[in-house]
């Protein structure tokens, strides 16, 4: 017959009752600990970024962005990269995927993605507050090569852009990085540093295996991660899909269930997202009419390039740009 542990008693609680209390107690402090972090690194972006909509620091990789009101739909090609809002909440659509994150929840993206972008909480009291820091994929496999229980273990999904939870060491390596704009001497020392914890403590966290699968050689998500390669250098070409699939060593089938699988669209859908995007781009930054951005980005039906674009932004080229122009949407997020 089994006994039970002895019930000890600490300071009027038994050993049980301890043991609650205090996980309930690093629970608590944990989440205070974040939040209180956040709020520090948010008024520290809040000084660096007055009358700004985004700023490119002078450390290699780190940008910042603010927003005072909420915005409509705009435009975004994610490359690489970790994201924190850490005052006010982004929503991300890409394919028929959805991800919002906020102080709470970070954004991570392994492969580059066109997506769709909003802010869906801001104000001029508190405006949308946050950080995009580039993912360097040599210093991911060396960390991996480093740390061998990075290795993945379990399946997981392969979708490349993914939330997860923004941790107290996670906030103080970033607010540790923003602060070297201030010493622009340590930053050739210190950056590097810093960005490798910051990559230590995302293939840590509970989305770290989605990163090894994308870094590593050899595994469908890094097959598909050379493919979408492809697409974005060569979006303006025909896109032969057999030709691809046999480049990056699968079959048809298999491709194009993996290249779903990380990107939430198929390739085909890809390419028009990259086109369309470039287009819009480029009728507002160049002032091109849309039969002529059409053709630079690879259409040869002006019409089937006016529907498709009207299919993804909602609206005809014409007055999307007109719209844009008169600052209706928020075009560079």
């Amino acid at each position: 017959m089994e006994s039970s542990p002895p019930d000890r008693r600490i300071r009027g609680m038994s050993f049980r009752e301890v043991s609650v209390e205090n996980r309930l107690s690093v629970l608590d402090r944990t989440g205070n600990r974040t939040e209180n972090r956040s709020s520090v690194l948010a008024r520290n972006l809040d000084r660096r970024t007055v009358g700004m909509k985004k700023k490119e620091t002078i450390i290699p990789g780190l940008s910042l962005f603010r927003r005072e009101t909420p915005t409509g739909l705009s435009s975004l090609s994610y490359e690489p990269c970790v994201c924190l809002v850490v005052q006010g909440a982004k929503r991300v659509f890409f394919g028929k995927e959805t991800c919002q994150y906020d102080a709470e929840n970070y954004l991570m993206t392994s492969v580059h993605l066109p997506t769709m972008v909003q802010v869906v909480l801001a104000s001029r009291e508190k405006p949308c507050l946050g950080l995009r820091l580039t993912l360097d994929k040599k210093e991911i496999v060396s960390l991996i090569a480093d740390t061998p229980f990075f290795l993945p273990r379990r399946k997981t999904s392969e979708r490349a852009m993914v939330t997860g939870k923004v941790t107290p060491p996670l906030i103080s390596a970033f607010q540790r990085l923003i602060d070297l704009e201030d010493t622009p001497e340590d930053i050739p020392v210190l950056a590097p540093l810093i960005r490798r914890e910051i990559f230590y403590r995302l293939l840590a966290d509970e989305q770290g295996e989605r990163l090894c699968r994308i870094a590593l050689e050899g595994t469908p998500a890094h097959q598909i991660a050379r493919a979408i390669d492809w697409i974005r250098e060569n979006y303006t070409r025909p896109l032969r899909i057999d030709v691809l699939a046999d480049q990056i060593g699968m079959s048809r089938s298999t491709f194009h269930h993996h290249f779903r699988s990380v990107t939430a669209l198929s390739p085909l859908q890809f390419q028009k997202h990259l086109r369309l995007q470039e287009a819009r781009r480029r009728m507002l930054a160049e002032r091109l009419d849309a039969a002529t951005a059409a053709f630079e980005v690879g259409y040869e039906s002006p019409s089937q390039f006016s529907r498709e674009y009207r299919k993804l932004f909602g609206v005809p080229p014409k007055k999307d740009i007109s719209l844009l122009r008169q600052g209706s949407a928020g075009f560079f997020s």
